[in-house]
Order: structure tokens, then sequence, then C-alpha cells
């Protein structure tokens, strides 16, 4: 699996605090090794065709979206990201 970054992923990641940055490395680490473990919770947007979102913390999501090998991280934020995943 390649996993690529949007411009947006890395805006909104850069802003994230630095305790979140780690959180998000290590979720996206356990993704890449594993990207159906449990604590992923790794499921497939409503309302949307090819969007899932992953969970970094009971908080925090990433949404990406999947072509192939490729994986797309759009978005990293709190719940909000959830309601416009584009």
């Amino acid at each position: 699996m390649n996993i690529e970054a949007t411009h947006t992923f890395i805006k909104l990641y850069k802003k994230l605090d630095p305790d979140v940055k780690l959180r998000v490395k290590k979720a996206l680490r356990l993704f890449q090794e594993n990207p159906l473990h449990p604590s992923l919770y790794n499921k497939k947007m409503a309302g949307q065709s090819n969007i899932y979102e992953i969970r970094v913390s009971s908080n925090y999501r990433i949404t990406y979206s999947k072509s192939g090998d490729l994986v797309l991280l759009r978005k990293v934020g709190t719940h909000d990201i959830l309601k416009k995943p584009r």
C-alpha cells in the first residue's frame, strides 16, 4: 500500500498540537501495518462513494480515499472534518 497526503492534509496536520501529531503518526503506522486493526475503527463514510475514515483518538479522525494500491490522505482533525470530507 502506498500512502500519499494531499496538500490539505499536510496543512491541517501542521496546525495540530504536538501530542495529536504523535497520535496521528501512530495511527498511520498501524494503518500501514494493518488497515483493519480494530483500534482504528476503519470504515466507509456514509453517503460518500470512496471516502473512508480512521480514528486517531476519541476526538480526532483521518479521512482518506483509495484507488488500487494508493491511499490518499485527505483531511485530519476533529469530528468537524467529517461534515465536509471532500
